[in-house]
């Protein structure tokens, strides 16, 4: 269990009106489970080339953050409010680093042009075993590879637009989605009924898996206790999963 700032009071008084070194350094360990927790969720959808140690620097940076700018009178854990400084500070950190090889990018390039020859001709979308029979390729470097850029297409929102203002990204031009008007508002029940019917065409394991992940936030480690698997094996499903789930995103990008 994680610790709360209501029970480590006392330091962050220290801290907070004294700037205390100990103080700091106390709750700095007392909260670095919390970094470690975040590190490995955004490193399952990331090449093993990625440094594990890196992102914690970048963990840390932000946990320290959050410290720093942290109201202790405000009815907020601490732990919600580091949670978010901690992964914008890892996904910052990851993209301004250029770390998918170009090997992926351009293996990339190509699963998504068979993809999307293969879709045009079933009429359908298609699985990783007919994109690897096509590509010559192992079904599970297919969706190894798709998931590594899938991943990296999500932090390019946060990347400057090449002509907009000073510290613009591309992520302060979306649209409020919180006002969708009356098409968009279709287009997503649309898309959360398509995700909807793939995630129920998905097997046990794998629904499993993503229910584990993305509703009650564990970890590989803790879903393989769970389901009394390795996290190799885990890994792989929940790979295997996001591959289908994914062409249907890719769809609505």
């Amino acid at each position: 269990m994680r610790p709360t700032s209501h029970a480590y009071a006392k330091w962050w008084e220290k801290w907070i009106n004294e700037a205390d070194q100990e103080a700091g350094d106390r709750l700095l360990e007392a909260y670095m489970p919390l970094v470690h927790y975040h590190v490995q969720r955004v490193g399952a959808t990331l090449p093993k080339n990625v440094s594990q140690e890196d992102m914690f620097s970048h963990g840390m940076m932000g946990l320290y953050d959050a410290m720093r700018k942290f109201d202790l009178s405000r009815e907020l854990k601490f732990d919600t409010y580091a949670s978010i400084r901690i992964r914008g500070a890892i996904m910052d950190g990851l993209r301004k680093e250029d770390w998918l090889p170009r090997t992926v990018r351009e293996k990339s390039k190509k699963i998504e042009e068979t993809m999307s020859q293969l879709e045009q001709t079933y009429g359908r979308f298609v699985t990783e075993e007919e994109v690897a029979e096509k590509l010559n390729m192992s079904e599970e470097e297919v969706r190894r590879v798709m998931n590594e850029t899938f991943f990296a297409n999500l932090l390019s929102i946060h990347e400057e637009t090449p002509e907009g203002e000073k510290e613009e990204t591309f992520q302060s031009t979306i649209q409020d989605a919180n006002t969708l008007t009356p098409e968009e508002e279709t287009l997503k029940a649309n898309l959360l009924e398509e995700l909807a019917e793939a995630i129920e065409n998905l097997n046990e394991k794998e629904q499993m898996v993503l229910s584990l992940f993305y509703q009650e936030e564990l970890t590989l480690t803790e879903i393989g206790h769970v389901m009394n698997l390795s996290v190799s094996r885990i890994s792989q499903i929940h790979s295997k999963a996001l591959f289908r789930l994914q062409q249907i995103l890719k769809k609505r990008w």
